[in-house]
């Protein structure tokens, strides 16, 4: 598992392009046979990535977790963006997640297993982990159950569906909020007008890009904005004193997840336009 450390956003003003990819951003999550794990300091999440092909992976405790097992004080959200079914096992119990189903995992199961239904249609999942004060059901959603959110237009450049998975009035977590954000043919801009949540930390991964594709994804402080180029299938680690908004070369797709001391979607604080640096 990798350790990412926390960020001074006064220390970030003076980062060059090599110190802010290295720091925030994700590029190696999905490998074949194995899985990826990054610890962030940011609020404790761990951001990770499995392709499971021919055996079952299990996600295990390392040794910077210091517990006997993964979910002893965490919780996780799992997200298939792959073509192929996933098949999690969690304590015995099984699920199987098509294409953009979620399946949240709660504090005190003891063995989570990833496979595949088809080796040679592998599952891609992406999954975030949060800490977790108590012990709350295992619950699958599938998008076709997930409630659609029909935002932007395009004039703006941002027509787009919401859908929200994890949150107080759908799965309910103790702190971890996921959901995915899906952009209609033509449609680029995520997260404008931007925001910030100084109660939680985000983290994004973007993925359903072509190759020869990329977002540019800005984040910083308001006045002090700085931005990373990223390419399919990449994440971001979002602090809490950072905006979150991001513009791409085509359509794309991006889960979006939360964690920290708000459970409250809503609560952003916008940033005018021309407060924007």
């Amino acid at each position: 598992m990798e350790l990412r450390h926390a960020t001074n956003p006064t220390d970030f003003k003076a980062y060059t392009t090599e110190r802010l990819r290295k720091d925030f951003l994700i590029e190696n999550l999905f490998q074949e046979g194995q899985v990826s794990m990054v610890y962030t300091h940011y609020d404790r999440m761990v951001v990770g990535g499995a392709v499971p092909v021919k055996e079952p992976l299990e996600i295990e405790a390392a040794a910077t977790l210091k517990t006997e097992y993964f979910l002893e004080r965490r919780e996780a959200g799992f997200l298939n963006i792959g073509e192929g079914e996933a098949v999690i096992t969690a304590d015995g119990e099984t699920y199987e997640l098509g294409k953009l189903d979620v399946l949240y995992v709660g504090k005190g199961t003891q063995k989570v297993t990833l496979a595949s239904k088809d080796s040679s249609s592998p599952a891609k999942i992406y999954f975030c982990s949060s800490l977790a004060h108590a012990a709350l059901p295992n619950k699958k959603l599938a998008i076709s159950d997930a409630t659609p959110n029909h935002m932007g237009s395009t004039e703006t450049s941002n027509e787009r569906t919401i859908y929200q998975y994890i949150h107080a009035d759908g799965i309910q977590s103790c702190q971890l909020m996921l959901g995915v954000t899906l952009f209609k043919p033509g449609s680029v801009w995520n997260t404008m007008p931007a925001h910030v949540h100084d109660r939680r930390m985000e983290a994004y991964l973007y993925f359903d890009m072509k190759p020869e594709t990329r977002v540019m994804h800005f984040m910083g402080e308001p006045s002090e904005t700085r931005h990373l180029v990223v390419a399919n299938e990449q994440a971001i680690i979002s602090p809490p004193w950072s905006i979150h908004s991001g513009a791409g070369t085509s359509s794309y797709s991006f889960c979006w997840s939360m964690a920290g001391e708000n459970y409250t979607f809503k609560d952003m604080d916008f940033i005018a336009m021309d407060a924007l640096k």
